[in-house]
């Protein structure tokens, strides 16, 4: 998988949730939809990408969304 086009796409839904006037609502919006619609090496490797870099080219929100939702959308995979 190409990380840069993951994070880019991440960046994208994060980008239709920030219209979302509640914070909450909105990043569980993103973790519902990685959850839902992003197969399971591509949440996987957005995840690693999270966990080692210092400095993410994830918008804060999309951040938010994977750290605050972890279990929801890693919990999908088993």
């Amino acid at each position: 998988m190409n990380i840069d086009h993951l994070i880019h796409m991440a960046n994208q839904i994060g980008t239709y949730f920030e219209s979302e006037p509640d914070r909450t609502v909105a990043s569980a919006g993103i973790a519902d939809h990685l959850a839902r619609f992003w197969e399971k090496r591509m949440r996987l490797s957005l995840y690693a990408y999270l966990d080692s870099a210092q400095n993410s080219t994830l918008a804060p929100l999309v951040s938010e969304a994977l750290t605050q939702h972890r279990d929801q959308v890693l919990g999908k995979i088993q």
